[in-house]
């Protein structure tokens, strides 16, 4: 099983304002890399609300690179790969909004129009509630939500459970 699971924390409530990015890339159903970083967004400017519900501020990204100056190695971890996100519509819009604000081509990337996602996996699987912080309490799973390395690793190891390579407890 060979996949990459990605989750974005947006600065605005415009899709192009990523802030952070997680990427966790799976080989063989083995977590082989983790990436993370801090994004400036566009003139580095967020909301308020965003803020209380990541805790990434101004201050944070105020020498940190854009999106564009990221990039190379945001393509590096997705360009052919399957991926998989948690509620993959959102994160799906962030990645391609954001890179056609920094004028780049999502086609450019070689990966799907749609994205595998573990909301729609676990409602399948009749759960109650299909957000990530539920799905991964009940399957015993780590996450320190809203940092989007731990939501990344988290839907990662929600998609292997999905599939039966990874056995927790549920």
């Amino acid at each position: 099983m060979n996949f990459t699971a990605i989750d974005f924390e947006t600065a605005t409530g415009h899709s192009h304002s990523a802030c952070a990015v997680g990427i966790i890339t799976v080989e063989d159903g083995i977590i082989a890399e983790e990436f993370h970083t801090l994004i400036q967004p566009p003139d580095n400017e967020y909301w308020y609300r965003n803020i209380m519900v990541h805790g990434i501020k101004p201050a944070d990204t105020l020498n940190i690179p854009t999106f564009d100056g990221l990039f190379p190695e945001i393509h590096r971890r997705l360009f052919g790969r399957k991926v998989v996100a948690h509620n993959e519509s959102f994160d799906r819009n962030v990645l391609a909004k954001t890179m056609r604000w920094y004028g780049l081509y999502y086609d450019e990337l070689e990966i799907a129009d749609r994205w595998e996602c573990t909301v729609k996996i676990y409602r399948s699987k009749g759960y109650p509630k299909a957000n990530l912080k539920y799905c991964a309490d009940r399957n015993g799973i780590s996450l320190n939500h809203h940092e989007a390395l731990s939501d990344a690793r988290a839907c990662a190891k929600l998609y292997m459970l999905h599939d039966g390579q990874v056995k927790m407890k549920i």
